[in-house]
């Protein structure tokens, strides 16, 4: 069952990150006071990627509260299956953050309701499996390769619907590139039990309660969770990150503001810290149709 919206409330710690944004000064010479940068106000409903959520709840929700006076109403998900609710009008949204390009992509195009005319790409992160230091198996998973142990009697290791999530997605390519790169076709038995799938918001919750030994994670996921993770050898897959303003956006400027500071200093250096790989943005689709609030961040022509 998929966790519901909840507003993000400006955290005292984050408070300092409003003199970046310049809200006042004083002019050196006469001693008067230059007029405070507009702040804005309102909720700002990003739908968002569920692998997003420590990170948007923790740091970019918080911080973005207190740099521009925006209040950010998040609602997190499968990046697929928020599409398909934003496809199908069950769900309302200023911001799609999503962590695969071609859920933008099943949102662009007539026929289907043109939500989405642009993408910015801004980050990456590895899939990794991440375990819980308490299971039975963690010192296996220090000593032995990862795809011998998850086969083991026993062992359970949760993943997402590959339907609904891209993360699930890439889980099924990553156990059949190593089924086949490791020659062991009892790594597919793993895709053949549905019991192991979660929503991807309640798979970490599901690992660190030990109901899980093992899941796959991206590494923005496991970082903000000291979860120890093993890489996959040599199955290389990761997230693609993205970010666009929808169609019809109630509230257009916070959601040009959220995208501003998502791809801002501020935004990349919390980014950053929770094991992203941030890339200069580029755009995908219509790039003419950049809000002009964000060629600083995202040049119409990129």
């Amino acid at each position: 069952m998929r966790s519901r919206a909840g507003f993000f409330v400006a955290l005292p710690t984050v408070a300092v990150l409003a003199v970046a944004c310049g809200s006042s000064g004083s002019t050196a010479n006469s001693g008067t006071t230059t007029a405070p940068s507009p702040r804005g106000h309102g909720n700002v409903e990003v739908l968002y990627a569920g692998s997003l959520v420590k990170l948007m709840e923790n740091g970019i929700g918080p911080a973005f509260n207190s740099a521009t006076g925006y209040t950010l109403s998040g609602f997190p998900g499968g990046s697929t299956e928020l599409a398909q609710d934003i496809k199908g009008k069950v769900r309302q949204g200023d911001v799609f953050v999503s962590a695969s390009p071609e859920a933008d992509k099943g949102l662009m195009g007539a026929a289907n309701g043109n939500w989405v005319s642009w993408y910015a790409t801004f980050a990456k992160a590895p899939l990794l499996l991440g375990y819980n230091p308490k299971s039975s198996f963690a010192a296996q998973l220090k000593t032995k390769p990862w795809y011998q142990v998850i086969t083991e009697p026993g062992f359970r290791v949760g993943r997402t619907d590959p339907a609904l999530d891209p993360k699930g997605k890439l889980t099924v390519q990553a156990l059949q590139q190593a089924a086949s790169v490791y020659r062991d076709p009892a790594l597919l038995s793993i895709l053949q039990d549905t019991s192991n799938i979660f929503p991807e918001q309640d798979l970490l919750g599901r690992l660190s309660a030990g109901q899980l030994d093992a899941g796959f994670f991206y590494a923005n996921e496991a970082t903000p969770a000291h979860l120890p993770t093993v890489p996959l050898g040599q199955v290389h897959l990761a997230a693609t990150y993205t970010v666009t303003v929808l169609q019809g956006a109630p509230n257009q400027a916070g959601a040009v503001a959220f995208v501003k500071f998502l791809l801002a200093s501020m935004g990349d250096s919390i980014l950053g810290s929770t094991g992203l790989s941030v890339e200069k943005p580029t755009v995908t689709g219509d790039a003419p149709a950049v809000p002009a609030g964000l060629h600083q961040v995202v040049p119409a022509s990129s």
